[in-house]
């Protein structure tokens, strides 16, 4: 079975200090009230045919009235699937996905037909490191770059129609992909229909539609009832399912909250796949998100050091005086 980077980890965690969280201090994510969520939640969003992924946020802030919301991933107008879209002060979440992996289902149209053998031979090329020149008309500066492909299957063959799976790297231009693979075979393709299936730890066995979203909001007003909002609206922690954790003590979250990096007393436990300069989630003994931030050591390190950084935080997400501010640690 075909998995992304991050779907393969299966980190141990690692006890540094044995600690205990206060029931006074914060809150665990999914007690979090329906007015709470939709201004710090994120949405596993089934973007519809049409609009651009920034039209989208916009409607998903009218229908539920909020000053912010902001997608992960822009999906082109005509790409349907997976599109997490964040919402009020969880904006900036969007940026601990945008380089996580996605999975793309789509339909390749070969301008003639070509031996099954022949095309799986030519996909096998197209898998692992590649070297892609963006499109166009692109986000990015027009320049040779590689990306990474994990996996290129083949699931049915219709005539010159490919239905295809695809897992690659943040940044991977599939429509290019498909042409790219067409000057392989010297029958030229191009990309017939694209559905992304995973963004990051977002699939499409659970996402939902504006029309869901609508619709809760609507229950939520009009009858009081908010199942139906917590169901289609995650905690802000969702979006970081897929990235290693650091957990600290009560004593450490202050300090972090007012941009203070993670010294190593703070430490209550951790992942065991931690790599020096990896991108860390750090979190509270109730699993709220604290901050994001880069690890100084490996996790072997971390769990022996007894003073010094740890991780150097770059974004803060929980506020101020969440938990009660503590002596500082050295």
């Amino acid at each position: 079975m075909h998995a992304l980077p991050f779907e393969k980890r299966r980190a141990k965690v690692l006890v540094k200090r044995q600690a205990e969280t206060d029931p006074k201090h914060g809150r665990v994510p999914e007690q979090r009230t329906a007015e709470e969520i939709v201004q710090y939640g994120i949405i596993n969003l089934n973007k519809p045919a049409g609009p651009t992924s920034h039209q989208v946020s916009d409607y998903v802030q009218r229908v539920l009235h909020i000053d912010k919301a902001g997608h992960s991933g822009t999906l082109d107008p005509g790409v349907t699937g997976v599109l997490p879209t964040a919402l009020g002060r969880a904006t900036r979440i969007v940026q601990a996905l945008l380089t996580a992996g996605k999975e793309y289902v789509g339909i390749m149209h070969l301008h003639d037909e070509v031996p099954t053998k022949e095309l799986e031979v030519a996909i096998k090329k197209f898998t692992g490191i590649i070297t892609q020149l963006p499109p166009l008309r692109s986000a990015v500066k027009r320049q040779l770059r590689q990306r990474e492909v994990y996996y290129f299957e083949v699931l049915e063959i219709q005539g010159k129609d490919v239905l295809f799976k695809v897992g690659c790297e943040a940044g991977t231009y599939i429509r290019k992909l498909c042409h790219d693979l067409g000057l392989a075979l010297k029958t030229g393709a191009h990309m017939a229909s694209l559905h992304r299936t995973k963004a990051g730890p977002f699939t499409d066995e659970d996402y939902v539609t504006l029309q869901d979203l609508e619709d809760a909001y609507h229950y939520w007003k009009n009858e009081n009832n908010d199942k139906l909002l917590k169901a289609c609206i995650r905690p802000v922690e969702s979006g970081v399912a897929h990235l290693p954790k650091v957990w600290v003590q009560d004593s450490a979250v202050d300090s972090i909250c007012h941009g203070a990096s993670l010294k190593a007393p703070g430490i209550a436990k951790l992942d065991a796949d931690i790599a020096k300069g990896m991108l860390v989630a750090i979190m509270t003994l109730k699993n709220e998100l604290v901050a994001l931030g880069d690890a100084h050591q490996t996790s072997e390190e971390l769990l022996k050091a007894e003073r010094g950084e740890a991780v150097k935080t770059h974004k803060v997400f929980m506020l101020t005086g969440t938990y009660p501010a503590q002596t500082k640690m050295s």
